[in-house]
């Protein structure tokens, strides 16, 4: 009986803990933290508390994925303020972010520009690609949106968040 089991749960484990791991290999991001901090302020992971954004105590990655949530609060200049303060700017991520920030701010080729540099670092970040898709669509290039929905789809598959995202803007786009 135990090895029935064993024969029918080892592969579900198997597949729980590869499609886990396949989401992370794919740069799908962790939802921001969830404090809302003050303006000027920035949530600090291990103190577990909304510090100063000019504190030199809080790492970069805090600082990004901070910034992001004010991003995807509305908050785009002080998410763009907050990435103004990171030691190094030129990550994948952080320049995925601002792009996304200036983009929502009505500046999309500046936001494209940010993309470019992010998937120039990071060729396999599918949320930067979604991002610049969504952008090209703004644009007009269903083209070049098109190709990036490929690009997702040869890092993450088709259903993965950011393709279907990216494909449903596409289809909307196209009923305008």
């Amino acid at each position: 009986m135990n090895s029935r089991f064993a024969v029918f749960t080892a592969p579900l484990l198997l597949a729980a803990t590869l499609s886990s791991a396949l989401a992370l290999a794919n740069g799908d991001d962790e939802e921001p933290a969830k404090p809302n901090c003050p303006k000027g302020q920035v949530w600090d992971r291990k103190s577990q508390k909304c510090v100063m954004q000019t504190s030199s105590l809080v790492p970069d990655a805090d600082r990004t994925d901070y910034a992001y949530r004010l991003a995807r609060d509305g908050r785009y200049e002080e998410a763009l303020a907050l990435l103004d303060t990171l030691k190094n700017p030129n990550t994948a991520k952080a320049l995925n972010y601002r792009g996304y920030a200036t983009r929502k701010l009505g500046r999309t080729d500046e936001g494209i520009g940010y993309y470019l540099q992010s998937v120039k670092l990071d060729p396999q970040y599918a949320q930067v690609r979604e991002y610049l898709g969504e952008a090209y669509v703004i644009k007009g290039r269903l083209d070049l949106a098109q190709e990036q929905l490929q690009q997702i789809k040869s890092i993450c598959g088709n259903t993965c968040e950011e393709y279907q995202d990216l494909a449903e803007a596409i289809h909307d786009s196209l009923k305008t």
